[in-house]
């Protein structure tokens, strides 16, 4: 099985809404070894979910609930966190200030 070591996905989602930044592509599997949150402005909060095989998200798939980031500040979560085929990584932000970035590697 060969993996390739990328950048996953990045995404600066509208406020307050529940965007599907990654899912895993059929026949592969990936690793999302970091997830970066870079706060653009004033101080906001985030959200970030994975939601096996797509399901509707609900309470049992944040990872990360409502967890602040200073002004002009990025918080680096290093977690390899791993993910099979059709599996979604969903963030929210509270602004439209919010830059999420997911690096690590896919398995084909």
């Amino acid at each position: 099985m060969a993996s390739t070591y990328k950048v996953l996905a990045q995404s600066a989602p509208s406020a307050t809404t529940n965007t599907d930044v990654y899912t895993v592509g059929s026949g592969k599997s990936a690793v999302v070894s970091t997830i970066t949150v870079c706060n653009r402005s004033t101080s906001a909060t985030y959200r970030i979910a994975i939601r096996p095989a797509a399901a509707t998200l609900a309470n049992q798939h944040y990872i990360v609930y409502d967890s602040t980031v200073p002004a002009n500040d990025t918080i680096s979560l290093t977690l390899g966190v791993t993910l099979a085929a059709t599996d979604v990584v969903t963030v929210y932000a509270s602004t439209a200030n919010l830059s999420f970035n997911l690096f690590g590697a896919e398995i084909a």
